[in-house]
């Protein structure tokens, strides 16, 4: 998720070590995925996305095997809400990942399926 800011879920802003660590992980992983880009976007966004401008981090990611979520409402801190932006075709997968990335991301929870969602509310995070 790309914050530009807003607030986070607390086992996420908990330990800036942890949350560099898989920053790190997650830019290093191979590309494994080809992306598609949010058929909802240019609604959500009320503007023409579809030149793919400036979703360059987006794609980097979502290559990775990762869906890449902004937040809808930038400039409100408290705003919890996040909209999907790019995902990948082929999703990494908990299995394909270390255990002491596993200890880490296990402290995050979202009972939702990611592919099946288009936004977030960032407080149904735990």
């Amino acid at each position: 998720m790309t914050s530009c800011g807003g607030k986070l879920p607390d086992s996420v802003i908990e330990s800036e070590q942890r949350r560099q660590i898989l920053v790190d992980y997650f830019r290093n992983l191979p590309e494994i995925s080809e992306t598609l880009i949010n058929p909802e976007l240019d609604k959500i966004l009320n503007k023409d996305s579809g030149s793919g401008g400036g979703l360059e981090d987006y794609f980097f990611l979502a290559k990775k095997g990762l869906y890449s979520f902004d937040k809808t409402v930038l400039n409100n801190f408290f705003d919890p809400h996040y909209h999907l932006v790019v995902f990948p075709k082929n999703p990494l997968r908990l299995k394909d990942l270390s255990q002491d990335i596993l200890d880490i991301i296990v402290k995050t929870k979202y009972e939702g399926k990611l592919k099946d969602i288009q936004n977030i509310d960032i407080s149904e995070i735990k």
